[in-house]
């Protein structure tokens, strides 16, 4: 009498026939796909088309004649939707709406505003939400696709300063009118100081896939202020180095001056334009500026506005280039890389948009 795996063989061993659309989509999906699964799914299905034994896809794959049967049935139903859940291409349109709303409180709204304890978004927190505002349950891998489908990522802001001067636009002007009408035998700096640090600033940096870059620290912080001008017309970059456990104050501000005036000396009147800083204003500040009343003049910005100074580029580009994620074991090493790249940079570009005047067409 004949076995019962006799008769489940011819109808086992029979083979799938796929159009050449069909053929071609499942050979995309099987080699570029993201999810395992539906890669797998597919690779079932060719070699079913191939005319494959089953047991000869069990061997090889590792899954049982009972998965193999179920994908193949959901393939002779529903074609490619039956491998992977879904329509392929467009997403169905319940997901759009619900990404809309997402969308909507993250770009909106504070997590404050609907009562939590948390000063930014999370996939978990808008499940939450989703689940005590609409009924809705969802996992919050779902909430983070729903997110990218809408075109948001997860970066770091960019910090902006939110207060602004009523007096922007009249400082503005004078400046522009200063560096409209400025003589040839004067000249124009724009002034601000930084710090550099022992302990580096983290940033990106490429690595192994899996694994986290290390950036060793001194574990003592050692730092130290500069002060540098850019010129208005050259875009040449001087920096003054301030006195070891000097602060920002006002001796490293008249320091700088000194070198200026030094390196300046072909001109007969030098404009230094810079914050407000409470020590550009002290006694001895404002003393050494009586002095020199012939030789410096000193102009501020409007408060709130580090993006009027250009200089701040060259900060920004200093802590991009060197500072950040630097492996220097002590100070002297760190200035005199700074000292070697500003030598090699000068000069720079003075992006001055905010003091260009319009031309006429």
């Amino acid at each position: 009498m004949p076995s019962l795996s006799q008769f489940h063989e011819p109808i086992m061993n029979s083979p799938l026939r796929l159009t050449d659309r069909q053929h071609h989509q499942l050979l995309r999906i099987y080699r570029t796909d993201p999810d395992p699964g539906l890669r797998f799914r597919s690779h079932i299905i060719l070699l079913l088309a191939e005319g494959r034994p089953w047991a000869e896809i069990q061997a090889f794959l590792f899954w049982s004649s009972r998965t193999i049967d179920r994908w193949k049935k959901r393939f002779d139903e529903h074609g490619l939707e039956g491998l992977t859940g879904r329509k392929r291409g467009r997403p169905f349109g319940f997901d759009f709406g619900w990404v809309a709303v997402v969308f909507d409180w993250v770009t909106q709204h504070s997590p404050l505003d609907f009562g939590f304890l948390r000063s930014r978004w999370a996939c978990t927190t808008l499940a939450l939400l989703l689940h005590q505002r609409c009924d809705l349950t969802v996992s919050r891998e779902t909430v983070r696709c729903w997110l990218h489908r809408g075109g948001l990522v997860y970066r770091r802001p960019r910090p902006v300063l939110d207060p602004t001067d009523p007096k922007r636009e009249a400082i503005l002007a004078e400046l522009r009118q200063l560096l409209a009408r400025l003589p040839e035998d004067e000249t124009v700096v724009w002034e601000d100081e930084g710090d550099i640090n022992t302990n580096p600033g983290i940033g990106r940096m490429w690595t192994v896939r899996g694994q986290q870059a290390q950036v060793p620290t001194p574990g003592t912080n050692q730092k130290r202020y500069l002060a540098g001008s850019m010129h208005w017309r050259t875009g040449q970059v001087f920096l003054t180095e301030g006195k070891p456990k000097q602060g920002r104050h006002s001796a490293l501000f008249l320091a700088h001056r000194d070198d200026l005036r030094r390196r300046l000396r072909r001109s007969r009147k030098i404009h230094v334009i810079g914050d407000n800083a409470k020590f550009h204003g002290s006694e001895d500040v404002m003393a050494y500026l009586w002095d020199h009343r012939h030789r410096i003049e000193v102009h501020f910005l409007p408060k709130y506005s580090p993006d009027c100074n250009p200089i701040e580029r060259v900060w920004w580009l200093l802590r991009e280039h060197i500072t950040r994620n630097h492996r220097c074991a002590n100070l002297e090493e760190l200035l005199e890389l700074i000292f070697a790249w500003l030598e090699a940079e000068n000069p720079f570009p003075v992006e001055d948009k905010v003091y260009r005047r319009p031309k006429a067409a």
